[in-house]
């Protein structure tokens, strides 16, 4: 967004020749002070008046006035630009696993919750043609975003999404149905579903494989990333429902076997990330595999602020005018 003037040479010469204006006039007439010593013989004079500082605030308001009307004549304008996309990128839908140990603290000091959203996050900003959408599975599964270009929905509902709140199970398969049943109904061509979990499916009614298989019949390209690695881990988060904080050590079993046999089923693509850097070397891959053709062209706008600047003008011009004739009788 940029300000300026659609007749920028009277613009400047305004803010050049305004001020010597302003000197030159205040040079040639002193303020007036009116002074009326007057009475009636052998009585009480009068009170003297001093106006020295309405007239100065007259003349402060009209100069102002007069500048403001100026400025409005250069049409002082603002001037901005938008990307229009002439096509339509992939459809991407995250599903985030939400269970309690998305909180084991082995990502360079962060959670493998708080990891995954900034990593979902960055990735969302980099792919502006893309629709995105964000899942969650928990006890139940649950689509938070359906895709879309809205980022700053998309982001909101990532930021406070927490660690158990559908629940401290892991509906892998869910997750993945959830998916399909809203990839399956997209135009678009290129549908992509990305797993994120660091554990084995212990919940939901549809098995994960099952639910796989799902988005390799409809086209859909699965990727599964499993976070974390197995041992003792630190623990810490609280639980949302209860507000109680758990703390301690969580004895992480990942079991990377069933996430590669679930990404089999699917044809799709198994990414190991037991640290920070392989997680964020994971969607690196993603977005270097999963290209999509970028068109665009920019629209640009214009709005005039002549009006913000002519109102202010004709109402400090009126003011002077009608305190000078009706209250101060045009003496001033």
């Amino acid at each position: 967004m940029n300000f300026g003037f659609d007749r920028p040479i009277m613009a400047a010469a305004i803010f050049i020749l305004f001020p010597l204006a302003v000197i030159t006039v205040s040079r040639l007439k002193n303020p007036f002070i009116a002074v009326i010593p007057l009475g009636a013989p052998g009585g009480i004079p009068f009170r003297t008046i001093h106006m020295s500082g309405l007239v100065k605030l007259l003349k402060v308001m009209e100069y102002a006035g007069v500048l403001l009307l100026c400025l409005s004549a250069a049409g002082p304008s603002i001037k901005t630009h938008e990307t229009v996309w002439l096509n339509r990128g992939a459809d991407i839908i995250f599903v985030l696993d939400t269970s309690p140990s998305m909180a084991a603290i082995d990502m360079d000091g962060q959670n493998r919750f708080a990891a995954a959203k900034r990593l979902i996050a960055e990735f969302s900003a980099k792919r502006p043609s893309d629709n995105i959408g964000l899942a969650a599975a928990g006890d139940d599964a649950a689509m938070l975003v359906p895709p879309t270009s809205d980022r700053d929905a998309l982001v909101y509902r990532l930021e406070n999404l927490m660690i158990g709140e559908l629940g401290d199970g892991t509906a892998l398969g869910m997750g993945l149905a959830v998916a399909a049943y809203h990839l399956d109904k997209s135009n678009a061509r290129r549908k992509v579903a990305v797993l994120i979990t660091d554990g084995e499916n212990n919940a939901g009614a549809i098995h994960p494989e099952t639910a796989a298989s799902m988005l390799r019949d409809i086209g859909v390209s699965l990727w599964v990333i499993g976070l974390g690695s197995a041992g003792e881990v630190p623990i810490d988060y609280t639980d949302p429902r209860t507000k109680i904080r758990r703390t301690g050590t969580f004895d992480s079993r990942f079991d990377a076997e069933s996430l590669r046999s679930l990404s089999a089923a699917g044809s799709g693509t198994y990414i190991a990330a037991p640290s920070a850097a392989a997680f964020a070397a994971a969607f690196s891959q993603l977005d270097e595999s999963e290209i999509t053709v970028q068109r665009s062209r920019l629209i640009y706008r214009k709005k005039s602020l002549s009006v913000y600047f002519l109102l202010p003008a004709v109402c400090l011009l009126a003011a002077v005018r009608f305190t000078r004739r009706q209250i101060l009788g045009a003496v001033l």
